[in-house]
């Protein structure tokens, strides 16, 4: 990498533009740096590494890039960096500007320009520039690929702190550690510490939860035995918990089996023990049974001798019953006839004493004929009946013509009275009209501004949004752009290690007697072998389709990241820099107004329809006012004609209802004679006839009597059984024979006799045997139960005990392997002597490589007598590895280098910075680097360890590599010859070449 050219504008301490040419300086092969302190020394490196990586070392760097900016600047000018460089035999213009808040060009306040990257190619043949993108990260990954060096690592190589470097000789292991592992990128060997550490815990979680529950079935196994088994003293994780729960469950298992076979045993004889109480318990119980029988067979012959009696009297009355039967149907007709009979007088009765006095002693013949005289006289008035009616309804209608008259005044009076509000209902009805159309009008233009504010609301949405998603996605395409370059490097590794080996690939093809391809000879007397760790083709094809994946996926990850800030560009576009807050109030506000301008003009319509009731109510209440007009005019003739008509009738009522109150009146005594009358002729000739049917039922019931053998009807009515006596009787007759029977044959049973001879049986001793017996055999079968669910929860249990040891076997191995492993990668195992851990060990064998070359200019600048040497040995109760010791040549003494004095320090430091440059660059993939900068430190020299300094730097021009210091000693200024001076004043700083063309 050489640096031609740097312009530098607004940047740090430089309100104007300033221009570095590194080209003119470079040519003295050494220059120098130097100004007053706070000049911007400092900030001419910070233009350097802002230009190539976007930002500046340190603290110095603000999160938006806003405190590069001078404040010396004029207020129009804009930040901005320009660097000249060639890297990777590629010339190359990188051109940076960082956000800058500037005034509006429109309007009061200022407003942020984004920050801005231009990547440009020399084209030698053409003789001109061409541009290669505006991409702040496609601009980012091709420096970083170009250079192989992150932004610390850059800082460490080409900007040479040397008071880190003098910190670095003076610190502990840990320090030099981080500092190298940023140098290095050892991160990776850190992982696969913290991968195997993590492994080694999830795998000792696994086989402790594996342990477990073994245990917790050792446990089960403990409790299905009844505490017979004895639990491993053992915790989860220690080795031979397995083979004494195995062992455990063994032995219960044994145990199990032989008290299940004793609970067997006892099941057999308590089986036979209770069949033999059970058969000895139902012969009792048949014994008890028939003696029952023959004492209950006797006690019932008892009682049916002492019923003897009773029984020979219901056989009689029986007996009478049946020939009372042959003169029940006279005895029936006769009270028919009776009952008939008195009906009959009653209803005689009754009706007479309703006719007036003159009637009391007529016959059936005189009443039927006082009966059709009324009828006559009935006839005659109905006539006069139709007149009254006719009365009654001319009444009626003269009442409905006055009430018609007093509703048409009551419509009259109401439809006036509306009509006299007419004008003013219709004007406050149009009034309401013109506001709601009014209002209509102001919806619709709010309801435009209101969805272009619900537009603008949604891009600010989607702005701020996409600016997450941006965000992401940038980091997403940073990531994607790192694992391509490590999978570049990974593959320029392999094909590197791949053409080192390239001959001993060759040789395996070698055949005796063929020519070889590269040289001709058909003698091969010792062809190249392979050594350890050889790299084929298929391993560098694979590193490269890897390669070629990460770049696709870059690719992918790059265009999605396009297209992400397309849409962020066109979101923010619409909806402007307003806040997405108050771009939703004022749309709320909107919303607001609409809906209220909505609702004032919804009535629109219901006003319109009222309008045009009230029009119509008017047109009928006058059109009500004339009708009414024209039925006044009706009425007076139709109650001038009533009144004529109900004159007439009046006069012929009168002289039809005589002295009734009315013709209904007088018409309805008349009616009620004529019924009475004709009811009590009718009455009169029933009683009559009934008296006489009641005599011919006395001859016929006395002649049936008698032929029955009663000497009375009324003794032949007593013997007379009803239904239910009759049933009742026989039933008890029925009864008496069948229980008779039965004792007879009970009594004549020789079982039943032969039981009554025998003792009486003991039901109770027999039952209290058996139910013991039945006891006793279900204690044993479960005892047998028991002790089968015992064995066969052991066997269950043992068996998954037995799977679970060996399903965890194989863990159990893999957690020894890595636990081994973890404990030696993290330097705690006894096997790792010096307790290194593998980042340490890596890191050792990079500073032992810096060491030696920091060496190689140390023993220059001391005159041969510094040597550093790195050393692994352990520091007090510490880990070894990192340590870094100086051999003193004229003592023959080791010693550390944190005993160095202060000249001695510096260009030790000096040495080691270019000792790791050399490391760090042949690590970052070989890239030179021709331009080199020192910071500080020369003023702690003598003058001939001065000499000796600027010799060795000096020296590394040989290889036209540029070297600038960076001080403020005086001496140097007339040692170094080209120089670039930095100037303060009051409007900035500005720099100035010296001692070059």
């Amino acid at each position: 990498m050489r640096l031609h050219r740097l312009d530098i504008t607004a940047f740090g301490p430089f309100g104007s533009t300033q221009t570095v040419d590194f080209d003119a300086l470079s040519a003295a092969g050494l220059f120098l740096l130097h100004g007053p302190t706070g000049a911007g020394k400092t900030s001419v490196l910070d233009a350097v590494c802002y230009a190539l990586y976007g930002s500046v070392p340190g603290a110095r760097q603000s999160a938006q890039g806003t405190t590069l900016r001078s404040d010396h600047a004029a207020p129009g000018t804009r930040t901005q960096v320009t660097l000249d460089v060639t890297v990777a035999g590629r010339r190359l213009e990188i051109t940076r500007q960082p956000p800058w808040e500037r005034p509006k060009k429109r309007g009061t306040g200022t407003t942020v320009d984004k920050a801005q990257t231009w990547l440009r190619e020399y084209d030698a043949p053409a003789g001109a520039w061409k541009d290669l993108s505006r991409s702040h990260q496609e601009i980012g990954e091709e420096i970083t690929q170009l250079l192989g060096m992150s932004r610390e690592q850059f800082c460490q190589v080409v900007l040479l702190p040397q008071g880190e470097f003098a910190r670095f000789l003076r610190a502990d292991a840990e320090a030099r550690g981080k500092l190298l592992g940023r140098l290095f990128d050892t991160h990776r060997f850190a992982e696969v510490e913290k991968r195997l550490a993590d492994r080694r815990r999830a795998t000792e979680t696994r086989v402790r939860e594996g342990d477990a529950a073994l245990l917790a079935d050792a446990h089960r196994m403990q409790q299905a035995a009844d505490g017979a088994m004895d639990l491993p003293d053992l915790t989860p994780g220690e080795p031979g918990l397995a083979d004494a729960v195995l062992t455990g469950a063994a032995v219960a298992r044994s145990t199990a089996r032989e008290q299940l076979t004793v609970a067997h045993c006892g099941l057999t004889a308590a089986e036979a023990a209770h069949t033999a109480a059970e058969r000895a318990l139902e012969g009792v119980r048949e014994l008890a049974r028939l003696q029952s029988r023959f004492a209950e067979a006797q006690q019932r012959a008892a009682r049916l001798a002492e019923r003897a009696d009773a029984h020979r009297a219901a056989r009689e009355r029986m007996e009478r019953g049946r020939k009372a039967e042959t003169v029940a149907p006279a005895l029936a007709l006769r009270e028919a006839a009776d009952t008939a009979h008195r009906r009959a007088a009653a209803t005689e009765a009754h009706a007479r004493a309703l006719l007036p006095a003159g009637f009391a002693d007529a016959g059936p013949a005189g009443l039927a004929a006082a009966a059709r005289r009324a009828a006559e006289e009935l006839g005659q008035l109905e006539s006069a009946r139709r007149a009254e009616r006719r009365l009654t309804e001319l009444a009626a209608e003269r009442a409905e013509v006055d009430r018609q008259a007093r509703a048409d005044e009551d419509l009259l009076q109401e439809a006036e009275t509306w009509l006299a509000g007419w004008e003013t209902t219709r004007a406050r009805l149009r009034s309401r009209i013109d506001s709601a159309q009014e209002a209509a009008g102001r919806a619709d233009q709010l309801a435009v501004r209101g969805e272009s504010a619900r537009a603008r609301l949604r891009a600010a949405r989607t702005r701020d949004r996409l600016t997450g998603e941006a965000e992401q996605a940038r980091r997403r395409a940073l990531d994607s752009a790192e694992r391509a370059v490590r999978a570049r490097a990974h593959w320029l590794d392999l094909k590197e290690q791949r053409l080192n080996g390239i001959a001993a690939e060759l040789a395996a093809g070698l055949t005796d007697g063929e020519p070889c391809a590269v040289c001709g000879a058909t003698e091969h007397p010792a062809p190249a072998r392979k050594i350890a760790g050889h790299v084929g083709r298929e391993a560098e094809e694979r590193a490269l389709a890897a390669f070629q994946d990460a770049e696709e996926r870059r690719a992918e990850d790059e265009r999605r990241l396009g297209t992400v800030r397309e849409a962020l560009a066109a979101a923010t576009a619409e909806a402007g820099d307003t806040p997405t807050d108050r771009l939703a109030g004022e749309t709320a506000e909107l919303e607001r107004l609409l809906t209220r301008a909505r609702e004032d003009a919804s009535v629109l319509h219901a006003a319109q329809e009222e309008l045009r009731t009230a029009e119509a109510e008017r047109e009928r209440r006058l059109a009500h006012l004339r009708q009414a007009e024209a039925r006044a005019a009706a009425r007076l003739t139709r109650r001038e004609n009533l009144d004529r008509e109900r004159a007439a009738l009046r006069t012929e009522v009168t002289e039809a209802r005589g002295a009734a109150a009315g013709v209904a009146e007088r018409a309805a005594e008349l009616e009620l004679r004529a019924a009475r009358l004709a009811d009590a002729a009718d009455a009169a000739r029933a009683a009559e006839e009934s008296a006489q049917r009641l005599k011919d039922a006395d001859g016929r019931l006395a002649e049936a009597a008698f032929r029955a053998g009663f000497d009375t009807p009324q003794a032949a009515s007593a013997a007379l059984l009803d239904d239910a006596a009759h049933r009742d009787l026989q039933h008890r007759l029925d009864a008496w024979h069948a229980e008779e029977a039965a004792v007879r044959a009970v009594l004549a049973e020789a079982a039943t006799v032969t039981a009554a001879r025998q003792p009486a049986a003991d039901v109770a001793a027999a039952e209290a045997a058996a139910h013991a017996a039945a006891r006793r055999l279900r204690e044993a079968a479960s005892a047998r139960d028991a002790a089968a669910r015992r064995c066969a929860e052991l066997d269950r249990l043992s068996a998954r005990a037995a799977t679970g040891v060996r399903r965890l076997a194989p863990l159990r191995a893999e957690y020894d392997r890595v636990a081994r492993l973890a404990a030696l990668a993290a330097g705690t195992s006894a096997d790792n002597e010096r307790r290194m851990r593998l980042e340490s060990y890596v890191l050792a064998a990079r500073l032992e490589q810096v060491a030696a070359a920091a060496t190689a200019r140390l023993q220059r600048m001391s005159s041969g007598r510094y040597t550093l040497v790195h050393s692994d040995d352990r520091a007090g109760r510490g880990r070894s590895g990192l340590g870094l010791h100086v051999v003193d040549a004229w003592t023959g003494r080791e010693r550390d280098t944190a005993t160095l004095s202060g000249g001695e320090t510096f260009f030790a430091s000096l040495a080691l910075a270019l000792g790791l440059a050399d490391v760090v660059t042949d690590e970052a993939g070989g890239v030179r680097l021709d331009t080199l900068f020192i910071d500080e430190g020369f003023g702690s020299l003598d003058d001939q360890t001065l000499d000796e300094v600027l010799d060795v730097l000096d020296s590394l021009r040989e290889r036209d590599r540029s070297v600038g210091i960076v001080s403020h000693v005086a001496d140097l200024r007339r040692r170094v010859h080209a120089q670039l001076e930095v100037v303060k004043g009051r409007s900035g700083s500005a720099v100035r070449r010296r001692g070059v063309g």
